[in-house]
């Protein structure tokens, strides 16, 4: 059948209308180009192993590259202020970690409010410390530990990443509800600190698990206790710090945002994505092999905790008297 002259250029003209309608505005076309996945650590740690696994996932799921953009420093506060700034298009996403809660109160002044400025899109997964002592230290158990630092006030050594690093927060979590004393020695990230307490400089550590495991494993240093509210598949006989510690729970929280504007369909969109990642098979058996917990759920279930993480951190921050330089 022949279309009239006119009918033809008013449905030529209509397609054309329609094919410049933003991709996002349309729902089902997002995304329609590369994401960026921006990561306030350096590569090669564990939230950047996360975000690498999370990329290549979404990108084999959505049809479009998931580029992780590493942007370190300042406390990942560099990272969180270039994405608060972006266009909030779905296009540029945060890799969040509990370093954003922590930096709330541990900056006096920053140039965003995290809880105001980044929407939630949906939480990962926890990733525990290890309380791991030096093999001269002895204590081999957090009850003989608490025992010895009464005994022996300031006189141990706790080594951090860093000033209001999780590492470091967990520790003064542990000082703020057993009332011990311990003298913190702040690195520059994990690997220093690590080197330290294998060397005798320092003598306990709350490190990142997929950091000290192997030398637990060898005997190099010793577990006392996982910072999670349950034991660790990955460690299943060293115990939880709250089996001796009521209320006692500290973590690396991962979870990802996205600027505040951006459309609530997006953001669902993607919490879906998020939580068929964590669901999946093949990647729950990582996050095991990796001592993590997963998480998941809606996005105001990640503002929830967000929220609850914030404020329990701010309350651990003003214990410490801690301030970033």
């Amino acid at each position: 059948m022949k279309i009239p002259r006119r009918a033809f250029l008013q449905l030529a003209t209509s397609a054309a209308a329609l094919a410049s309608v933003p991709h996002v505005a349309r729902g089902q076309g997002y995304p329609a180009r590369p994401v960026r996945l921006v990561v306030g650590y350096a590569p090669g740690g564990p939230a950047d192993v996360l975000a690498r696994l999370l990329g290549q996932w979404l990108s084999e799921r959505l049809g479009e590259q998931i580029i992780v953009e590493n942007r370190p420093g300042a406390g990942t506060n560099i990272a969180t202020e270039a994405v608060v700034h972006a266009p909030p298009d779905g296009y540029t996403l945060l890799f969040t970690s509990a370093a954003n809660f922590i930096n709330a109160t541990l900056y006096e002044k920053l140039p965003f409010n995290f809880m105001r400025d980044i929407a939630p899109v949906a939480s990962l997964s926890r990733e525990p410390n290890v309380m791991v002592v030096h093999p001269s230290l002895p204590a081999r158990t957090v009850a003989q530990f608490i025992a010895y630092a009464q005994d022996n006030p300031g006189k141990i050594t706790m080594a951090s990443g860093g000033i209001g690093a999780s590492s470091h927060v967990s520790g003064e979590l542990f000082k703020m509800l057993t009332s011990i004393d311990m003298v913190h020695v702040p690195y520059r990230g994990a690997g220093p600190a690590l080197t330290a307490l294998l060397g005798g400089q320092v003598q306990v550590y709350f490190s990142p698990m997929t950091t000290a495991i192997e030398h637990v494993r060898e005997g190099k240093l010793r577990a006392l206790a996982v910072t999670t509210v349950a034991r660790s598949p990955v460690l299943p006989d060293i115990p939880a710090v709250r089996e001796y510690v009521p209320d006692y729970e500290a973590s690396q929280l991962y979870g990802i945002g996205a600027p505040r504007q951006t459309s609530s369909e997006i953001v669902l969109k993607l919490n879906a994505d998020l939580n068929a990642f964590i669901a999946d098979p093949a990647i729950k058996a990582r996050l095991a092999d990796l001592g993590h917990t997963r998480l998941g759920g809606s996005p105001a279930d990640f503002e929830k905790l967000i929220a609850a993480e914030t404020e329990k951190w701010g309350r651990v921050v003003k214990f410490s008297g801690a301030r970033a330089d």
